[in-house]
């Protein structure tokens, strides 16, 4: 099964930026989609961002504008850049490989241990 290593999560005060990194196991150009989940203290797991194989991105209403979704094929990984952070925005973060059916995504990878984003007000 595929596996995957987020990084690139801190400690930063509201306003600041980060890039988080998702290292894949193996290629993710037979993946039609990856995506990135988030999951706030005490909060349920929710899906922030999703990339399609042809670099179609689509953003939760509450990220949109600030975060971008990328891919890099050829190294296997999958980015998320983050600007102008809230402390709402703090989560442990996790990215997956997955695929839509119809305009729903569905991840079919395993889960990491994901990266931790705190922000400071």
């Amino acid at each position: 099964q595929v596996r995957v290593v987020e990084s690139g999560g801190g400690l930063v005060q509201a306003g600041e930026s980060l890039t988080l990194s998702c290292a894949v196991s193996r290629s993710i150009s037979q993946f039609n989609a990856a995506g990135w989940y988030r999951q706030p203290p005490a909060k349920q797991r929710e899906l922030v961002a999703t990339i399609s194989a042809v670099g179609t991105t689509n953003y939760a209403d509450s990220v949109k504008g600030r975060f971008t979704i990328s891919r890099d094929d050829a190294w296997n990984t999958v980015y998320l850049r983050m600007n102008s952070l809230k402390p709402d925005d703090t989560a442990v973060y996790y990215c997956t490989l997955g695929t839509f059916i119809g305009t729903q995504y569905y991840p079919n990878s395993s889960w990491g241990q994901g990266t931790q984003v705190t922000v400071s007000a």
